[in-house]
């Protein structure tokens, strides 16, 4: 095997390390949440990056770059989480095209009740 196969091949394995580190830290998390907080990871993790942004709240651009979503998967999660109450949607003065995203108290209070979870399942499963 030549030096130039062998180093592929190493960085093939740590890729497939990787994807399946990934797949097991969110196959946990995503039983957890839902189980516990009724919540998927992507809906978590939106109300998590919500959270972390001035009451202002969030446009859609900057949230589907901070979650890798579409523009369209992300304004069906937003809708879904704007129905639960724990989103709302706010007109944008600058562009009237655009709107903000903002978590709401209740999403606030939902998000910290799920954190405690994410942190026991990254606990479990990124030490494992």
């Amino acid at each position: 095997m030549t030096v130039m196969a062998t180093q592929n091949s190493s960085l093939v394995d740590e890729w497939r390390e990787l994807l399946t580190r990934h797949a097991r830290v969110n196959e946990a998390l995503e039983r957890d949440l839902q189980r516990k907080h009724g919540l998927s990871v992507t809906e978590f993790e939106a109300l998590q990056r919500l959270a972390d942004k001035s009451d202002d709240g969030c446009r859609l651009q900057q949230l589907v770059e901070d979650v890798h979503m579409s523009q369209s998967a992300l304004s069906r999660l937003i809708s879904r989480l704007t129905d639960e109450g724990l989103v709302e949607r706010r007109g944008c003065s600058a562009d009237r095209r655009g709107f903000y995203a903002c978590i709401t108290e209740e999403g606030r209070q939902r998000l910290a009740e799920a954190e405690p979870t994410q942190h026991d399942v990254l606990s479990r499963t990124l030490s494992a």
